[in-house]
């Protein structure tokens, strides 16, 4: 791997600046995830589930890198990985277990970070390709973002582990923006660009961030995404209603 640091180039800025912007954006989704998956953790083991789950997420991206290029040519994968994300989305949502004084602790936390690692194994290919897109074939930028990415993870899921725990309601909010990034991750699967295309070659466009591939024009990357938050939102009020009306009936039944 050769390095080249070119300082005295105007575009070498330029990449990095992208880099460190897209670490802001798309560190902040992993943040999401870790706050979510630990807010329900004792606060002993909460910090120790957020540093799990930003070494995972950061492994994660690495692992992807090697493989970026055969990853992103596989048929169904976005779209597998979108539906995984629904799941979870939804799952963190209607989540209400309480905690019990007899469950292991251990239990709790790694429950917590198997759930922050297949999150976070869904939505880093996409970091990874942004990341990777930016650097425009400097290793060195391409590192720099990978590991701008674990103070990012840290401190953001930290401060929001923190909120969520304050204000609950904004669980929905985090499960409303998993279902965003899975409503585009789906549409650009390369099963469905290559339908799009098919179907109406005006709704798609050349892929800017890749050589000879295509994405879809940008609106329907909106609506995919808005499609995608609505239905968590919807589906997750329905599990959560239809939970209520089962323990309602069965307090009924038991008195």
């Amino acid at each position: 791997m050769e390095f080249n640091f070119a300082f005295d180039q105007p575009a070498f800025w330029i990449s990095l600046m992208q880099i460190i912007w897209i670490d802001l954006l798309l560190s902040g989704d992993n943040a999401v995830v870790i706050a979510l998956a630990c807010r329900k953790l004792p606060a002993d083991q909460r910090k120790m589930g957020i540093l799990l789950g930003a070494g995972a997420a950061v492994g994660l991206r690495i692992i992807f890198a090697f493989f970026i290029t055969f990853l992103l040519g596989v048929p169904f994968l976005k779209i597998a990985g979108g539906v995984l994300l629904f799941w979870i989305a939804i799952k963190l949502a209607t989540d209400e277990h309480e905690e019990h004084a007899d469950v292991e602790a251990s239990s709790n936390l790694w429950g917590a970070v198997r759930t922050i690692a297949i999150a976070d194994a869904v939505m880093s290919l996409d970091n990874v390709v942004a990341i990777a897109a930016a650097a425009k074939g400097h290793p060195e930028l391409f590192i720099f973002g990978l590991l701008l990415t674990i103070p990012l993870i840290i401190m953001g899921s930290t401060l929001l582990s923190t909120i969520l725990q304050k204000y609950p309601f904004l669980v929905w909010l985090g499960a409303a923006l998993l279902g965003w990034i899975a409503g585009e991750m789906i549409l650009g699967d390369v099963l469905v660009v290559g339908w799009l295309q098919g179907f109406d070659p005006a709704l798609v466009v050349p892929d800017p961030e890749t050589q000879g591939q295509f994405t879809a024009v940008k609106w329907l990357h909106y609506a995919a995404a808005a499609a995608g938050a609505a239905i968590v939102i919807a589906l997750a009020y329905f599990v959560k209603r239809k939970k209520h009306a089962t323990a309602e009936g069965t307090i009924r039944d038991a008195s």
